[in-house]
């Protein structure tokens, strides 16, 4: 394996090379959720399903994937799911400690989600956004009842990275200004503007230049930029870079922060206490309008509905996607306080999209968001982090020189993978692998766990309502693949 190749959460490569985590192990085994003992086999030993192998050569034949070199790529064929646990092309389970990208956090297959959009397909499928329906302004009411009073509106997208897109373009049309400052470490989606904001290097082959975009370096205690040495040293310096930064590039010209209230795939990165507040001071010290995106850590993942409450800090505007229908329909959208709103309210919003708010989707938006509600979803993520991942992971890190860093909230957790603890030399380069991780990946895989890994990094993420045993269960099997891998 090159050292260009970004591993995914399935496993597999996203650029130069064919990840050996796509082998079986034909002697290995493990217990499948019902109890009985599900042989792991691959290649031609064990052969696929006969339908996962004509999905398998359908997809190769004509589906293009993203992040990825095609003919070095051999996508798994997920067949079924359900709870925390999908199904392979060999008709193995695997606990999916990857919530797919961050987004099944009520898990697969949720009846209750499943059940609102079954109905709402049967009454209304879809209708054109200039139309009001039920589902949109249902939808709209609930995210509005978990956001701070000085949100008053949602505008609707298709995902995340398109919120993202219409978050700037509302900062830049209430201010008049164009410059938008965003985090290096920082992942804010794959199109052309929100990839341009994005700071990781899934940005530099899609950078042109785009005007006014400017990077600044977030905090991150264990790769410091600014020598720090602690967490309060590490806020003071990290805002007073930004506030220098902001100063150089001149107030007058900037329109927004926009920062991802804990950094996702970049790390999973938690601010230190008072970082948010700091920002939201200098954005109303300067004129500037605070852009949280909420894609990932929002709707339960932080162990909150919304991570930046952890800073106890209201944003300008927020954007979120993935957990909002916890990924069974694509929806997006834009969270607006009153007085960016209040720049429309006779000028017309230039922007719109084709599915905004779309009847399934938003249908789907309401049955999760209830079933959070009524199940108690995020204080259940907030106990997991606390007395089941946080331990267990820390407790990895005691019997693996291999761990440098564990770091995460609720049910977002990352492992930062060293070649040594002193001079915590990642395994794997920034936005590459490494041999030593693709090891580990498929070890994972052998055990029967489905991992999010990327660059040097195991992403602990699974969904906020898997069961103490299951998540338990994964630790174990990360363990011993971490054990395998070292052996």
């Amino acid at each position: 394996m090159t050292t260009n190749d970004t591993i995914t959460a399935t496993g597999r490569t996203t650029s130069n090379s064919r990840i050996t985590s796509n082998s079986r192990s034909a002697s290995a085994s493990r217990t499948s959720p019902t109890g009985g003992l599900a042989a792991r086999g691959g290649g031609s030993a064990v052969p696929r399903t006969p339908a996962a192998a004509r999905t398998y050569e359908l997809d190769r034949r004509h589906v293009f994937h993203s992040w990825s070199a095609q003919e070095r790529i051999s996508p798994m064929v997920i067949t079924r799911a359900e709870g925390s646990w999908v199904w392979d092309d060999y008709d193995h389970p695997l606990l999916d400690f990857s919530s797919q990208l961050v987004f099944t956090n009520l898990g697969h297959q949720h009846p209750r989600v499943v059940a609102a959009i079954q109905q709402q397909a049967a009454t209304l499928c879809t209708v054109a956004p200039q139309h009001a329906n039920a589902a949109r302004a249902e939808a709209a009411r609930l995210i509005l009842s978990h956001l701070p009073d000085t949100f008053e509106k949602i505008f609707f997208t298709n995902g995340g990275a398109d919120a993202v897109e219409h978050a700037i373009r509302m900062a830049r049309l209430h201010t008049g200004r164009i410059k938008v400052l965003s985090a290096y470490r920082s992942y804010h989606g794959g199109t052309d503007l929100a990839i341009n904001v994005t700071g990781d290097p899934r940005r530099w082959e899609n950078d042109h230049g785009a005007a006014g975009v400017v990077h600044f370096f977030g905090p991150f205690l264990y790769r410091s930029p600014f020598h720090a040495t602690d967490e309060a040293q590490e806020c003071e310096r990290a805002l007073a870079h930004l506030e220098q930064v902001i100063a150089l590039e001149g107030p007058g010209t900037i329109a927004a922060v926009v920062l991802e209230s804990i950094p996702g795939t970049a790390g999973v990165m938690v601010p230190p206490a008072g970082y948010l507040r700091g920002v939201r001071e200098l954005c109303d010290r300067n004129g500037l309008v605070m852009i949280a995106d909420e894609v990932m850590a929002g709707f339960g993942r932080a162990g909150r509905w919304f991570a930046f409450e952890l800073d106890d800090v209201r944003p300008d505007l927020v954007t979120f996607a993935k957990g909002v229908t916890s990924g069974y329909v694509p929806l997006g959208g834009v969270a607006i306080t009153g007085p960016v709103l209040r720049t429309f309210d006779d000028r017309a919003y230039p922007g719109g999209l084709t599915y905004s708010g779309h009847p399934l989707a938003c249908a789907a938006a309401v049955a999760t968001v209830r079933a959070m509600e009524d199940e108690g979803t995020v204080a259940a993520a907030d106990r997991l982090g606390r007395d089941v991942l946080g331990p267990g992971l820390r407790d990895l890190a005691a019997r693996h020189p291999v761990i440098g860093d564990v770091r995460g909230v609720g049910a977002f957790w990352a492992l930062d993978l060293v070649e040594d603890r002193a001079s915590r030399t990642p395994i794997a380069p920034t936005g590459g692998t490494s041999e030593r991780m693709g090891r580990i990946t498929a070890a994972c895989r052998v055990e029967g766990l489905l991992p999010f890994v990327s660059s040097n990094r195991i992403h602990v993420v699974p969904p906020l309502n898997i069961s103490d045993g299951d998540a338990r269960a994964g630790l174990a099997m990360l363990d011993r693949a971490l054990g395998a891998a070292e052996g």
